[in-house]
């Protein structure tokens, strides 16, 4: 079973991750994006681990609805709706328990992707950060270390992509043959799940 501390865990390895990566995720963004993508991720994510050492929601739902509201306050362009959508309606999904199992976190992850779907208008092919997200949740079933592979590559897949949401759509077929950034963030997000799980 799945408490609170390890989704407080897997927020704070996602901060780590993006830390890192911001420069790569920057990088990816460039040529199809604002250039921001990185930092903006990077700014969201550290408040969300500076908010989780301050206060310490005591239920796994309740972790995800903070990350999430701090995302949303927090990071700037689409990425802070669409992040903060999904680990809200994740959180929203989970409940009061305090404790959760990895089936019921599948479950409840799918409604979140799903919310992501429908405030962004993309479907899995779409060159966005769903294309990471799917493959994760149909994986996750499976396990942790399974839904990260999937994550990286869904992520990788998108590569010869033509983008139709997101700025990235606005350059048409010039959006070939570039990485999204969305995906590839979103599976950094799936590596730190698997990562908190010790997968």
């Amino acid at each position: 079973m799945l408490d609170a501390d390890f989704f407080r865990r897997w927020m704070t390895a996602t901060a780590a991750s993006v830390d890192r990566e911001a420069e790569r995720l920057t990088a990816l963004d460039s040529p199809i994006g604002d250039a921001d993508h990185g930092s903006n991720l990077q700014r969201g994510f550290t408040a969300v681990a500076t908010i989780l050492e301050k206060e310490a929601p005591h239920t796994p739902g309740a972790v995800l609805i903070l990350a999430g509201s701090r995302l949303i306050s927090t990071v700037g362009g689409a990425s802070g709706p669409l992040y903060g959508t999904l680990l809200r309606r994740t959180g929203k999904a989970l409940g009061d328990a305090g404790e959760v199992s990895a089936e019921q976190l599948t479950e409840a992850l799918r409604a979140g992707v799903e919310a992501v779907m429908t405030l962004g208008g993309a479907a899995p092919g779409d060159k966005t950060m769903i294309d990471a997200l799917v493959p994760a949740v149909d994986a996750l079933g499976t396990g942790f270390g399974a839904a990260r592979m999937a994550a990286e590559q869904g992520a990788l897949a998108t590569t010869p992509l033509q983008a139709r949401k997101g700025r990235a759509s606005y350059l048409g077929e010039r959006s070939i043959g570039h990485q999204d950034p969305g995906a590839t963030s979103a599976a950094l997000l799936i590596a730190a799940l698997a990562e908190a799980a010790g997968e």
